[in-house]
């Protein structure tokens, strides 16, 4: 493919592409659909000297600005069962499949591991850049691998999971290999032998209620459906890029402290004896819940979802955040960190 059959747009328009809804454009746009158009790309010196934005379901994105550059649009797609073996089963999707069809495929396929992850919005390939995570399980629990290629050296490689080193809502491509390699797809590893993993509280009460002891993994997915949409704002309803804000990692002796001054503290033990506080819940006791600042607000049903009240721009949107971490910050002490990619 040649660089003058690629279809690229110019000023185009991103307000359809984020699920915020802010209107800015881009200043040239290409869907990528096969690897032979980066290649083709990668030919182009004067195109491949702009700065370029990858974007997926543009889920977990504020954008501040018109972008200077080209906007990479990932529409690759395909889902394969790639092999088995006698611990898991191992399922290869492209970056630009929506990641909730790809917890319904597996789910359709009769193979289990994903499910409370169901209902996320966003991509596949945007799945290992935030080590997307919800009701006590996150991608890396059942990541085996990605491909994804070098923009500056054309070289297409594959990282397992350490290589990725995962974080809570955070990978290596948040840092300094996001800014010159595309994933392109990536490789799960389910288990065989699957156990349903109902340990989130607001997930083990709704299958509680619903009378499901012994929880099939559709029941499970079932259930995640429910109450996120139930807390959470459908962006095509109102703007929303779901949580902003990660939820706190402390020390155990720092979480005695806040439980001495604050008793009602929402915390949870991790694994490796830190304590996860729920973010919601402090910016709810700072009285932000439902309030709005201008064209942007907090969202009434969840503290962490920040939400678009019609026109608003992602400078408008950060204006408030900072409002919100300068307020939990001076009552809690502690430093709130924005969870979506800000451009």
């Amino acid at each position: 493919m040649s660089t003058s059959k690629l279809l690229i747009k110019y000023d185009f328009s991103l307000y359809c592409h984020n699920a915020f809804g802010i209107d800015v454009n881009a200043y040239m746009y290409l869907p990528v659909t096969s690897l032979k158009i980066l290649d083709a790309l990668r030919k182009n010196l004067s195109i491949l000297r702009l700065p370029y934005l990858v974007l997926g379901g543009g889920s977990n994105l504020i954008l501040t600005q018109n972008f200077p550059g080209l906007v990479l649009h990932m529409y690759n797609r395909g889902i394969e069962i790639l092999s088995e073996d006698s611990n898991a089963i191992y399922i290869r999707a492209a970056a630009g499949e929506t990641w909730h069809e790809l917890v319904m495929w597996t789910l359709d396929q009769g193979i289990p591991g994903i499910e409370n992850l169901s209902f996320i919005p966003g991509s596949v390939g945007a799945a290992p850049v935030h080590n997307i995570g919800a009701y006590g399980v996150e991608l890396k629990d059942f990541f085996h691998t990605l491909t994804a290629i070098n923009m500056q050296s054309g070289k297409v490689f594959i990282l397992d999971r350490d290589a990725c080193d995962f974080t809570y809502r955070s990978s290596i491509f948040k840092h300094d290999l996001g800014k010159h390699a595309i994933i392109l797809s990536i490789t799960l590893a389910l288990p065989k032998r699957w156990k349903p993993n109902a340990s989130y509280i607001d997930l083990a009460k709704k299958l509680e209620d619903l009378k499901l002891y012994q929880p099939s993994a559709q029941d499970i997915s079932n259930a995640v459906r429910t109450i996120r949409m139930q807390k959470l704002p459908d962006p095509a309803v109102i703007g929303n890029v779901g949580s902003f804000f990660k939820n706190p990692i402390i020390s155990a002796e720092r979480n005695i402290s806040l439980l001495i001054q604050h008793p009602r503290l929402v915390s949870y033990k991790q694994n490796n004896g830190s304590y996860k506080l729920s973010a919601g819940w402090l910016i709810d006791q700072c009285g932000w819940k439902g309030k709005n600042l201008g064209t942007v607000g907090i969202y009434e049903k969840q503290a962490l979802v920040l939400v678009n009240r019609g026109g608003a721009t992602g400078k408008n949107a950060l204006h408030l955040a900072q409002i919100v971490t300068n307020d939990v910050q001076e009552k809690f002490g502690i430093i709130l960190e924005l969870e979506p990619v800000i451009v």
